[in-house]
């Protein structure tokens, strides 16, 4: 029994012991170091505020400053110590009517009554100032500052820029652990996805004492435990914003994609597609019905055709018949085929687009006048396994190497597709794979990289936009690592022929009337058969004939023909490229003037409200196709 008191005596005193403790701890907390301890007054508390990194710019190859940041400013409201006597005021300094005071606070209330909830997002700053300066009346009001991207040229550039959005909850769970936070916003698509790491800064941090109001007193210890923010690396792209400026309003109307590259570089001088957004829409709180407007619309302006349209290459597809001619051996130099009005396999006669009979013309003429029956009777000599290797050396039917933009392979049928697809089938299937028609498709970025190599003898260069990242504050320098080009095996003296081939086109072909005035340059038109509606549009070309500077590749939807569309667009890029203006000459003022108010995608943009996908996004959807995917970042070293 004896035993028994002495333990409940000893338990008792243990939780006695443990009760005081705590009572005193508490009361030194609350009270006797509330004055001193690390200079907090008594009914004060510190409260941690996070302060946003300046998201790094962009500027163009010229240094023209292309994208940067606008500070925007959210008015808070904790309704725990909200005075709402005081609603009023509020509403009058924010130029609201009082019952939304009112809402807003019953909406934070909701929330969290303890938490300083976003209440009045992107206030002008006129409006902060009024409010900041009839802060010690409205206790519980308090502020957030944010930065909005912001565009300063005429080139909208929205697939290269891309846009950066608030982060949904999908992606914060994955990034919870590289520091996002619920509300953080974040690079979705183009070079804001692609370069998100560097971009984005690292968030810094204050200490600042607050009242029992919620209300900020001053600087917990003047600052010295602050965190300051770190901002991001700064792009410096490869862009021309001029010619894309010009680029882009010379697509009004049109549905389609235009890439232009530095053959020796790969550097992306202008990249195009349309329709497109603005990506000024996301610099703003989009609401649901915006967003929602955007992905409904029938011509889907969020769908890049420079990477994902898959379209017959047409006649643009010559050239690579001809170089691969002559190197298995197929075509020599000087050789004449026939080149008929008709060719015929089988029962079906297939045709020149203008029934003309040439005679007996070599590999350069009948590039010159764009001779279908003369790569009819190519193909029927060339196998088709054969036909398909020599296109994938040429970057056909498999991803451009260009980091952070979802791409379509495109498709390069070999005889496995074809049993696949139709069982038995004879040339009659692949024949029209000889001018570029038929079951293939390619995309705009892949024609605008063979135009490159077309241009500089067998090298495939590898696309990028970005030159260097360079820190604003530290001036550290970062270069991304850009492959080198990648060999076609096809002799030189083989090139010079289809670029002399190339060159007549613009001299005396289909190409004489986008001649660039004193540039010499070479170039080949396409008009792609479409069985969804009109023909689509195309062309490729390099510019100066010798040592060229600039490779463009143009599609257009529904447009008609490639001379007549795609064609003077891309003389024009050319020529602002490479001369920085646009000669004052008639037929250029006539071809500026036609784009912009003639030549259209059919059926019109603006007539057009049909719910189905676009054409070339249907197109792309063969038994050879694989997902697109998002790819990986560019690396730094």
């Amino acid at each position: 029994m004896d035993e028994y008191r002495t333990r409940v005596r000893i338990y008792a005193g243990v939780v006695v012991f443990v009760v005081l403790l705590l009572g005193f701890r508490l009361v030194q907390l609350q009270g006797i170091s509330g004055a001193t301890q690390d200079g907090v007054p008594p009914g004060s508390a510190v409260r941690t505020q996070f302060v946003e990194a300046a998201r790094g710019a962009m500027y163009d190859r010229d240094g023209t400053r292309l994208v940067d940041n606008r500070p925007t400013y959210t008015i808070l409201l904790t309704p725990r110590y909200f005075d709402r006597s005081k609603a009023p005021l509020l509403a009058d300094l924010l130029g609201v009517a009082d019952s939304t005071v009112h809402r807003r606070l019953e909406e934070a209330r909701t929330r969290n009554a303890f938490r300083p909830t976003p209440s009045f997002r992107e206030v002008s700053f006129e409006t902060f100032s009024r409010v900041q300066e009839h802060q010690y009346e409205l206790p519980g009001v308090t502020y957030d500052m944010d930065l909005r991207r912001r565009y300063h040229t005429s080139a909208r550039a929205a697939h290269t820029f891309g846009y950066v959005h608030e982060i949904d909850d999908r992606t914060l769970a994955q990034k919870q652990s590289q520091g996002y936070r619920l509300g953080d916003r974040i690079g979705r698509t183009g070079l804001e996805q692609a370069y998100e790491s560097i971009l984005r800064g690292e968030r810094g941090r204050e200490l600042v004492l607050v009242n029992v109001h919620g209300t900020e007193v001053k600087r917990y210890r003047n600052g010295r435990m602050d965190e300051p923010s770190v901002g991001g690396y700064d792009l410096h792209l490869t862009l021309d914003h001029e010619v894309q400026a010009l680029a882009e309003s010379l697509f009004v109307g049109k549905r389609g994609a235009a890439v232009a590259l530095d053959p020796d570089t790969g550097e992306v001088l202008s990249f195009i597609s349309k329709p497109d957004f603005d990506p000024a829409l996301f610099a703003r709180s989009v609401s649901a019905s915006v967003w929602d407007s955007l992905q409904s619309n029938p011509h889907d302006p969020l769908y890049n055709r420079a990477t994902q349209s898959g379209y017959p290459p047409g006649s643009t597809w010559k050239p690579f018949m001809a170089l691969v001619a002559l190197q298995t051996g197929l075509l020599r130099e000087n050789e004449r085929l026939n080149c008929p009005a008709g060719y015929r396999i089988g029962r079906r006669i297939f045709r020149n687009h203008d029934g003309k009979n040439e005679g007996r013309i070599t590999v350069a003429k009948a590039l010159e006048v764009s001779c279908n029956t003369f790569f009819y009777q190519v193909m029927e000599e060339m196998s088709l396994n054969t036909w398909h290797d020599w296109a994938l050396k040429f970057g056909f039917g498999q991803d451009v190497p260009l980091n952070g933009f979802r791409q379509e392979p495109g498709l390069i049928p070999d005889s496995s597709y074809f049993n696949r697809t139709y069982g038995r089938w004879t040339q009659g299937y692949t024949i029209n794979l000889g001018i570029g028609q038929g079951d293939m498709s390619v995309t705009p970025l892949q024609l605008a990289r063979y135009a490159a190599a077309l241009g500089n003898g067998g090298r495939l260069p590898t696309p990028h936009f970005v030159r260097k990242a360079v820190h604003p504050e530290t001036n550290d320098v970062r270069r991304p690592d850009v492959a080198a080009p990648t060999h076609i095996p096809i002799d030189s003296s083989h090139f010079e022929i289809v670029q002399e081939g190339m060159h007549r086109v613009m001299t005396d072909g289909t190409g004489q009337w986008v001649q660039i005035p004193d540039v010499p340059s070479a170039g080949k038109t396409g008009t792609a058969q479409n069985p969804h509606g009109e023909d689509h549009s195309l062309f490729i070309m390099f510019a100066p004939y010798e040592n060229p500077e600039i490779a463009i590749a143009v599609a257009i939807e529904n447009a008609g023909y490639g001379a007549t569309a795609a064609a003077p667009i891309a003389s024009l890029m050319a020529e602002k490229y490479l001369t920085g203006t646009i000669a004052d000459a008639w037929e250029r003022r006539y071809w500026r003037k036609r784009l912009r108010e003639e030549v259209r995608s059919a059926p019109s943009i603006e007539a057009d409200t049909s719910a189905s996908p676009p054409a070339t996004q249907a197109a792309t959807q063969s038994p050879a196709s694989t997902p697109a995917s998002s790819r990986p970042e560019d690396s730094f070293p």
